[in-house]
């Protein structure tokens, strides 16, 4: 049975991926940023890309049909949203750096002779996840709370404060810098890895270091799409529902 077409013209790319998470996949697969850089309108993308946009509209249209009814992020609670990303896309991050680091290092030492991109790649690895550290702990220490309660407060189960950082769209302003810093280093990463290309003379190990950065990216890409496009839009509306005259 033929898929009907959806007319995906006259949205953004985070518009798009934000009403389904399979469009993000699709869109990571050609190369199109819907997580730091999405408010971009899907034409422009497509012809700043060069990708036909028919075709492209094709595999957006036959990948909508995939879509787990579990993966509706946008009708989650935000604080249910809040716990999805910490048990799954930074608790991700925790658990990859290590291998990863490993991993780089051992790889820069036995080829870097042949491979110097290697180490500009760990180099900007080790900024990125550095990063990527204090990022989550600003998150999970300052802005997480604070939407949790904001939770609470809309259903009534807590008292309504001002946070100490005046509004939630300072902490998020901030945040959305530090995403696309981090987003910037993984591109360079991409780059200097020729879209994480194992060379002739590659090991096997080379192989599982370029497939873990390339799987972090994508992750990084889910996680920055979730907070940037839908968890941080829906706290500072909920914030100026609460605080409404």
């Amino acid at each position: 049975m033929e898929t009907n077409k959806i007319d995906f013209t006259k949205k953004t790319l985070s518009e798009i991926a934000i009403e389904n998470i399979k469009y993000a996949e699709v869109f990571e697969k050609y190369g199109l940023d819907f997580c730091c850089n999405g408010n971009i309108n899907y034409l422009e993308a497509c012809k700043n890309k060069g990708i036909d946009e028919t075709k492209l509209s094709k595999e957006l249209t036959e990948s909508s049909a995939l879509k787990n009814k579990n993966e509706n992020y946008e009708n989650w609670k935000l604080d249910f949203l809040v716990d999805y990303i910490v048990n799954n896309h930074h608790l991700y991050i925790t658990e990859s750096i290590p291998k990863i680091t490993e991993h780089l290092n051992k790889i820069t030492g036995k080829h870097g002779g042949n491979h110097p991109e290697l180490k500009d790649i760990n180099e900007s690895f080790t900024i990125a996840y550095k990063d990527l550290q204090q990022h989550m702990m600003k998150e999970e220490k300052i802005l997480f709370p604070y939407i949790k309660h904001m939770a609470l407060v809309y259903e009534g189960k807590a008292k309504n404060e001002a946070p100490f950082f005046g509004t939630v769209e300072n902490p998020i302003r901030m945040l959305e810098d530090e995403h696309k810093t981090v987003g910037e280093l993984f591109e360079k990463i991409r780059e200097l890895s020729n879209n994480y290309t194992v060379p002739a003379d590659g090991c096997t190990t080379f192989n599982l270091t370029m497939n873990e950065l390339k799987e972090f990216e994508e992750d990084l890409h889910k996680h920055i799409h979730l907070e940037n496009n839908i968890l941080f839009p829906k706290s500072i509306a909920m914030e100026k529902e609460l605080f409404a005259d």
